[in-house]
């Protein structure tokens, strides 16, 4: 076998195993458009090898010239695909000397088919055997076409466009693939148009050897393709730790992880999550599934919130309670978002659940702790009012008796006067009641309880808080007058807590004025909306004032500015305040004495 034969064969051979395994990549990943691009180079490379292998050992002139006509058919494939290789690759190169690099090659090789025996020569008249590679091969002697500067015109753009796409990644910042693929299709391009231009144009003789100036091309693209490929593997080998690393976070962190795929109805779960759900490993787990896990008080609300963030494409965020198949109570936290797919439909849901459990346990224990705290100060007030208190009962309870020990003698009297013994029954009916409703609010302040969110009217509660201590501010000779703006949203609240928490307050405002004169002791309680949204309340007095440092200090436990305060009274205040959604805070008024504030959210509204 000639050197001749081993050499294109090997050339044939090696672009076409290359175009092989890259064919092979772009069948495995459909994408990869590169890969395809660099398949038809390296293949049409090969063709291009074969067609120049037929020409050096073509016998007559007429097969020669058939050898010359066909392989214009893979150099016109091979400018073509890497027009399109640069631009999908490098993204960069005008597009217009693009199509006018593809467009002429397109007409030059319509030429070649219609006009003379080629588009090099417009006939072969005879054969030349020349030396190369140590045997004797064949070059054509015969009449130039003309039409061959068509063909030249389109090598002359096609580097041009290769020039431009380098220079614009030289400059993008990408310097080795500007020289690793620009730089070597312009350079071996150009070497190899010039020996066809030598060639063809019989200035001198020798065999066209194109494949052997593209091959390098060939081999810079691969470099270039495998380059792709390895960072990809490395890709996805980073990716694959990172999700290994991702997973261990997550499931340190207590997360569950999952995806609700909304065309197929189907929600996979991570490990964690599926044990957090009660589901086995290898079930199939439904939406409809998930929600009958959900407890029934909870069920609906999850539910409707799922489906609008599916319809809206909105964040879900949710904490609700499961039930387990074994009858396992358990509190979750879950969110969510949804990810759309191509044409804008909603494709899957992604987010993470985790086990709340505790913390809505050690919230209630607090709650329960608060509450029963709460109760004790209001115990420990009761006590401090044990005088008014009492003072509001003798009064209705000495009405009572006197009025019963009048209507005795009225009916020891001949005739008896009914009229007289109709009024002394109706008083004895409203003393009683008054005394009921004394009895009926110390029983409330007393009740020791859940706290009972409703909707109520703030003015109302500032009138039966005040009228619980009428007495005791009578007996201090403490002036208590309102101001209740009208019209007032309902607030959410517990009723007796929100009582309590006034009057604290209010006793805490006489307590603070009792070195005043006894016509220097004003008390003012003021009610006003909010322009956010909810109610302001506030009690200022008359007194001597806080102290700039223990404007706050007086919300802490255990701290008081009395002599025989427990200090528990403002810390349960700012403590209910709280819970209800809002806040409590003191300042100094303007001549003299303090004004504590608390605000309340509106029912149903945003908390303040």
């Amino acid at each position: 076998m000639s050197w001749v034969t081993v050499v294109w064969s090997m050339v044939a051979a090696a672009c076409l195993t290359l175009a092989g395994m890259h064919l092979l990549v772009w069948f495995m990943r459909r994408q990869a458009w590169g890969s395809l691009l660099f398949t038809v180079t390296a293949a049409t490379t090969a063709a291009l090898a074969f067609c120049e292998l037929w020409m050096m050992q073509a016998g007559t002139a007429a097969e020669f010239g058939r050898a010359v006509r066909w392989m214009h058919v893979p150099v016109a494939v091979l400018i073509i695909s890497l027009v399109v290789f640069v631009r999908l690759h490098l993204h960069a190169g005008r597009s217009w000397l693009a199509w006018a690099a593809g467009s002429v090659r397109v007409l030059s090789l319509v030429l070649n088919f219609l006009y003379g025996q080629n588009l090099n020569y417009l006939e072969v008249a005879s054969l030349r055997r020349v030396p190369f590679l140590g045997e004797a091969v064949s070059v054509g002697d015969g009449v130039s076409n003309p039409l061959m500067l068509v063909g030249q015109l389109s090598l002359l753009l096609f580097v041009s466009f290769v020039v431009d796409a380098a220079v614009a990644v030289w400059r993008r910042g990408d310097r080795r693939q500007a020289l690793a693929i620009g730089g070597s299709i312009v350079f071996f391009v150009l070497v190899g148009s010039v020996q066809g231009v030598l060639a063809f144009w019989q200035i001198v003789h020798a065999p066209f050897i194109g494949s052997l100036f593209f091959v390098p091309v060939v081999a810079a693209m691969g470099y270039e393709m495998s380059r792709d490929v390895l960072r990809a593997v490395q890709l996805s080998d980073d990716l694959r730790e990172s999700e290994e690393r991702m997973t261990l976070a997550v499931e340190a962190a207590g997360f569950g992880i999952w995806m609700w795929s909304v065309p197929h109805n189907q929600i996979w779960g991570s490990a964690r999550w599926r044990h957090l759900f009660g589901f086995a490993p290898e079930a199939v787990v439904t939406f409809e599934q998930v929600i009958a896990r959900i407890h029934p008080d909870d069920r609906e609300d999850v539910q409707r919130d799922a489906q609008r963030a599916l319809a809206d494409r909105l964040d879900y965020a949710r904490e609700h309670r499961l039930v387990l198949p074994d009858g396992t109570p358990r509190w979750i936290a879950t969110r969510g978002r949804m990810v759309p797919d191509v044409p804008g439909k909603p494709a899957r849901m992604l987010g993470a659940a985790i086990d709340i459990t505790e913390r809505k346990l050690a919230e209630a224990d607090a709650l329960r702790q608060r509450t029963e705290l709460a109760h004790l100060s209001r115990v420990t007030m009761l006590g401090e009012l044990s005088g008014s208190i009492a003072h509001e009962l003798n009064q209705p309870l000495t009405a009572i008796l006197s009025n019963a020990q009048a209507a005795k003698r009225f009916l020891a009297q001949e005739p008896v006067d009914l009229d007289e013994l109709r009024d002394i029954l109706t008083d004895i009916v409203e003393q009683d009641k008054r005394a009921g409703e004394v009895i009926h609010r110390l029983r409330l302040l007393l009740k020791k309880g859940e706290v009972q969110q409703r909707p109520m009217d703030v003015n109302e509660v500032v009138q039966e808080g005040l009228k619980l201590i009428r007495s005791d501010l009578l007996n201090q000779s403490v002036a208590a007058s309102t101001e209740l703006a009208s019209a007032l949203a309902d607030v959410s609240g517990d009723r007796v807590q929100l009582q309590q928490v006034l009057v604290n307050l209010v006793i805490n405002a006489s307590d603070a004025m009792s070195g005043n004169a006894l016509h220097d002791r004003q008390l003012v309680v003021r009610t006003e909306p909010l322009d956010g949204g909810g109610v302001r309340v506030s009690v200022s007095d008359a007194g001597a004032g806080i102290a700039p440092d223990h404007l706050e200090q007086v919300f802490e436990p255990f701290f008081s500015t009395k002599t025989h305060g427990l200090g528990l009274g403002l810390s349960v205040c700012r403590s209910i305040v709280t819970a209800h959604g809002g806040t409590l805070w003191a300042t100094h008024n303007p001549q003299r004495g303090t004004t504590f504030h608390f605000t309340l959210p509106v029912a149903g509204g945003a908390r303040s």
